[in-house]
């Protein structure tokens, strides 16, 4: 359907579309009534077309199962559907994973980021690209200061490292190729859909079923949150005005230590689903630590604050309620997800 741009039809490229904080921009994105959708997703056990059942009725939304490091397929996506923007959200994601296995992290996050930029080169270089990064590319801070876009990386997990080398290579490609490319680095993320493995949903889960709630080492790593709706928004935001070759950090401004988000996770549940005799907080419990276990993030926004006229919206314990009431609500949707992936909340990366 390359027509449908020439009549007046954008069309969007969203790479790992069916993951987490892709199924929510690819809402967003189609919220937009004179935008098609193609999304790109391989179907891992982190990516399910359950996230998109409610827009996959839609006629401008089209879904391609596959594998961005199938450089010949994105090219043939890229000639089909001519779009006019290209988000990549494809990524292997949780740090404990990577500790367990990091070639796939490699496969995807590298290869397939360079397979993506080959076949963007080779087709459509004046594309508008988006690569969704994190703020682990920077490593690890002491108690004061901030992540900023000229900190140097320094990951260490083989995840974000990564995702390091991703970064470089989209760089690379806007000043060597002149891609129209642009970087986001997020801060941790929060909201309905996030596979059960990643700290809030598994909290959340575990209490509910009487479990243990892992606490790695003395719990007080601290982390920024942002909403999910925050984070699209912030993407949304510098793709629409972002400078190509440059690099934005989107964070929520929420730190929290781990032990202190438990409490609040704890806390919200009490006041939707009463634990009864024993409060949810005794379900806390203290387990070896993550091997090179990040002290501290916090990142910067200001640019993006000045540049892209983003903030974050969302009051963090509001927007943990309601992410806490959503998992109680959507145990369906939590049990097929854990099911299609064999996954049974239990410790990885030890």
């Amino acid at each position: 359907m390359p027509g449908l741009r020439e009549a007046g039809v954008d069309c969007w490229l969203i790479t790992g579309g069916a993951g987490f904080i892709g199924c929510h921009f690819v809402r967003a994105a189609l919220r937009e009534p004179s935008r098609r959708v193609v999304v790109l997703d391989k179907l891992t056990y982190a990516g399910n077309k359950l996230n998109l059942s409610d827009v996959s009725g839609d006629s401008r939304f089209t879904f391609v199962e596959g594998d961005i490091a199938d450089g010949a397929l994105v090219e043939k996506l890229l000639a089909e559907h001519t779009p006019s923007a290209v988000v990549n959200f494809a990524a292997e994601s949780h740090v404990d994973r990577s500790i367990d296995g990091p070639r796939n992290f490699v496969a995807t996050n590298v290869v397939g980021t360079f397979e993506l930029l080959e076949a963007m080169r080779r087709r459509h270089p004046a594309v508008r690209f988006v690569h969704v990064s994190t703020d682990e590319v920077y490593g690890a801070l002491g108690d004061d200061g901030s992540f900023l876009e000229s900190t140097p990386y320094a990951p260490n997990s083989p995840y974000a490292a990564t995702k390091a080398a991703a970064d470089h290579l989209v760089r690379a490609y806007a000043r060597t190729y002149g891609l129209s490319a642009v970087i986001t680095n997020g801060s941790n993320t929060y909201g309905p859909y996030q596979f059960p493995e990643k700290l809030i949903p598994l909290t959340i889960l575990n209490a509910l079923d009487g479990r243990p709630l892992p606490i790695y080492g003395d719990g007080l790593y601290v982390r920024d949150w942002l909403h999910v709706e925050d984070h699209v928004a912030g993407i949304l935001a510098a793709l629409d005005r972002g400078k190509a070759g440059e690099r934005y950090n989107i964070g929520g401004g929420n730190e929290r230590t781990n032990l202190a988000l438990v409490d609040m996770i704890c806390g919200a549940l009490e006041s939707i689903v009463p634990s009864g005799k024993r409060p949810y907080r005794e379900l806390k419990t203290h387990v070896v630590d993550r091997s090179a276990h990040d002290r501290r993030y916090a990142v910067d926004s200001k640019k993006a604050r000045r540049e892209l006229g983003w903030a974050p919206s969302r009051e963090f314990a509001a927007g943990l309620a309601e992410t806490v009431r959503w998992y109680v609500e959507n145990r369906a949707w939590v049990d097929a997800v854990q099911a299609k992936a064999q996954y049974t909340r239990e410790r990885l990366g030890a």
